[in-house]
């Protein structure tokens, strides 16, 4: 049995298309698995090599398709280098955008070098399935082909079972202290018995659980400065609010600490803390 696809590029574009607007519109995770895994793992690495050997002759089938998956395993981190550095970083949507101009840009080159050639020297795409030359191939062959297919298939399998079944990373919570410019920088240094501090103090829930409360316990030198009570937030939930202290004494290197407890316990689960010099009205 022969199968002969035409226009392979053109599919590969079509797909890629396909996902951005599945990612954008739907919420499949399954069509999303289906079409990603080719995107990410496949075609850039398959519109490189066809850019790069536009010829029948240049590789075997089997090579393609192994450099194929290889560098779009290459190629995917390198676009992440480059974004990283960008203002839009390394975000989904940029990742899409970017690799879908990587496939169009290479399969416009594979086109251009294709057609430049003689028609009978294109590369295209021929699935023969052909029990009698299989069976007469060399045994190499036959092993090398045997185990491409077989870590092929493993390492989709993979994917596929990580993408379904995701592990839960590490549980914690960020504890932040910012300046009223929501910087880690302009934290109150100095004031005077009486006068008001104020820092923006922060937590995102990163403990899987969705709930969780939080309470906030600010002290000076020990001495209690005020109190932020019963702060319920859900997983990746964020809440950052002014916190004002007031130094009651005055003194040099006085302690100014935030104690974040969780679910009521009675232990600090986070601490973080200021240094602060304090001075008698003049």
């Amino acid at each position: 049995m022969r199968i002969n696809p035409k226009n392979e590029l053109s599919a590969i574009i079509i797909l890629s298309v396909l996902l951005i607007i599945i990612i954008a519109y739907l919420e499949s995770n399954v069509l999303r698995i289906i079409l990603g895994l080719p995107f990410l793992l496949f075609f850039p690495g398959y519109t490189l090599i066809a850019a790069l050997f536009p010829k029948k002759d240049d590789l075997e089938g089997v090579t393609r398709v192994a450099l194929s998956f290889a560098l779009s395993i290459a190629v995917i981190p390198l676009i992440g280098l480059v974004l990283n550095y960008t203002p839009w970083g390394i975000n989904l949507y940029p990742i899409l955008v970017s690799t879908i101009l990587f496939i169009l840009i290479a399969s416009g080159i594979a086109w251009y070098r294709r057609y430049r050639l003689p028609e009978e020297e294109h590369f295209a795409i021929r699935l023969d399935i052909n029990l009698t030359r299989w069976r007469a191939a060399n045994y190499l062959d036959r092993v090398l082909t045997v185990v491409l297919i077989v870590s092929i298939l493993g390492a989709v399998g993979t994917l596929v079972y990580a993408s379904t079944n995701p592990k839960i990373g590490e549980r914690f919570t960020e504890f932040y202290i910012l300046g009223l410019e929501g910087n880690a920088t302009d934290y109150p240094k100095e004031l005077m018995m009486g006068e008001e501090g104020k820092v923006i103090v922060g937590i995102v829930n990163q403990e899987h659980e969705d709930a969780v409360t939080y309470r906030v316990e600010i002290t000076i030198d020990g001495a209690d400065s005020g109190t932020i009570e019963s702060l319920a937030l859900d997983h990746d939930e964020k809440w950052e609010g002014e916190v004002i202290f007031i130094p009651e004494k005055a003194g040099e290197d006085q302690k100014v600490e935030f104690i974040l407890y969780k679910n009521g316990e009675d232990e600090p689960y986070r601490s973080l803390h200021l240094w602060l010099d304090v001075r008698e009205p003049s």
